[in-house]
């Protein structure tokens, strides 16, 4: 496919992603995401971010799968879940599950710092290689559980968590900087929901549940080691 005809699918996704904001916009107390977030959701070749034979499906509302059982969420909820973060030019945000690195080339036109952790080594390696050739320099990845955080460059500013966990992960909510905000999809397998959580100034947290969602299960275990 053109430049040209991935431009055109692209300015789709956005109307799409615009529609879907109105359905909850009762949820969200809103009807529109922020402005910075759909520019950038309009600019990043989310294209590049996928593997090679579902290009042409790329900008569809729809997750699709990377390999290892993994997938890259519906451009709505990226759209959706960036917007919940209210990321400021001086943050420094931690994504938990980097995937083939779409949501972090998201992050990082927003953000100061990304800082990623992906599980699979296999996907890693590839996101690294595809941030780099679109020239995401503010972005490191590691190969690590994400349910453990990163403690060594907290606290962060902003968390996302793409990997649903039953519950929130303490490790995560310590490395979340006071006056923070996560964003994160939790819950049993058929019951999940899109959380935000935000802590205040003295340290106190709060959750708000925002929609139901269907993410893969976050690692509780070291990679490598199996739990019976």
């Amino acid at each position: 496919m053109s430049a040209k005809e991935f431009e055109i699918l692209r300015q789709h996704m956005l109307l799409e992603i615009s529609a879907g904001v109105v359905h909850v916009s009762d949820v969200l107390g809103k009807t529109a995401l922020d402005e910075r977030v759909m520019a950038v959701m309009g600019s990043v070749p989310r294209h590049e971010f996928v593997p090679v034979e579902l290009q042409p499906y790329a900008y569809a509302n729809i997750p699709l799968p990377i390999g290892f059982e993994k997938t890259i969420s519906q451009p709505f909820i990226v759209a959706l879940m960036t917007d919940l973060l209210d990321i400021s030019a001086n943050d420094a945000v931690l994504e938990i599950g980097t995937g083939l690195g779409y949501q972090a080339a998201i992050l990082s036109r927003l953000a100061r710092k990304v800082y990623s952790i992906e599980i699979i080594e296999e996907l890693a390696g590839q996101a690294k290689q595809r941030l780099r050739r679109q020239g995401c320099s503010n972005i490191e990845v590691k190969v690590a559980n994400g349910y453990h955080g990163w403690s060594e460059h907290a606290p962060f500013d902003k968390v996302i968590v793409t990997a649903a966990p039953d519950l929130i992960p303490p490790p995560l909510l310590h490395q979340l900087k006071a006056g923070g905000k996560m964003v994160i999809p939790a819950g049993l397998p058929d019951a999940q929901q899109l959380v935000l959580v935000e802590k205040n100034s003295d340290g106190r947290v709060t959750t708000r549940e925002i929609l139901q969602v269907r993410f893969s299960q976050l690692e509780e275990t070291e990679p490598g080691i199996t739990s019976n």
